[in-house]
C-alpha cells in the first residue's frame, strides 16, 4: 500500500460512513447528503478538541466557510447537540460547547450500524465476511483515530 492506496481507502472508508448515518437528523434540508454530513462532522470533531469555540475559530481551524460553520452549528444547536452563549469577554462573539449529555437525535446517529452499507460496497451478504472487516476497522480506530490511548503522548 501506499499513499495513494491508502487515501482513496480513506474516501471509499468515508463515503460508506456517509452511507450508514441517518442523514435526516444532521444534514440541511435541500442540501447534498454528503457535503452536509461532512460539515457537520467535521465542525463536531473541532469542537471535541476546542470544547469551546467561536464559529471564526472552527472556520480558521478547518478551512471551511464561516457561513458553512454557522449552519452546522445551528444544525446541531437544533439537534440540541451543543449550546451558545455569548462570550463574557466580548459580548458580540457567540461561543459554542458541547451539550451536557447525548440528545436522543445523537444518540440515534452513533447507534447507526454500518453492516448495511459495508456489505453493499464489499459485494457481499455473508456475515462472516463483514464482520471480519467491522474487526479490522475497529482495531484501526483504536489505534489511529482521534483521541484513542495509542495516539496520546
Amino acid at each position: 500500500m501506499n499513499g495513494v492506496d491508502l487515501f482513496l481507502l480513506g474516501r471509499t472508508l468515508m463515503k460508506i460512513g456517509e452511507e450508514a448515518m441517518p442523514v435526516a437528523d444532521i444534514a440541511p434540508s435541500g442540501a447534498t447528503q454528503a457535503a452536509g454530513v461532512r460539515t457537520v462532522l467535521v465542525v463536531v470533531a473541532d469542537l471535541r478538541a476546542h470544547p469551546e469555540t467561536s464559529v471564526g475559530e472552527i472556520a480558521a481551524r478547518t478551512g471551511l466557510p464561516q457561513s458553512a460553520v454557522s449552519g452546522a452549528v445551528a444544525r446541531l444547536k437544533e439537534a440540541g447537540a451543543v449550546v451558545t452563549a455569548p462570550d463574557p469577554a466580548d459580548r458580540r462573539r457567540v461561543l459554542i460547547r458541547q451539550a451536557p449529555g447525548r440528545p436522543a437525535r445523537v444518540e440515534a446517529v452513533r447507534a447507526a450500524g454500518i453492516e448495511e452499507p459495508l456489505a453493499a460496497a464489499l459485494g457481499t451478504d455473508d456475515p462472516a465476511q463483514v464482520a471480519e472487516v467491522v474487526a479490522a476497522l475497529e482495531f484501526l480506530a483504536r489505534r489511529l483515530a482521534p483521541g484513542s490511548a495509542a495516539r496520546r503522548p
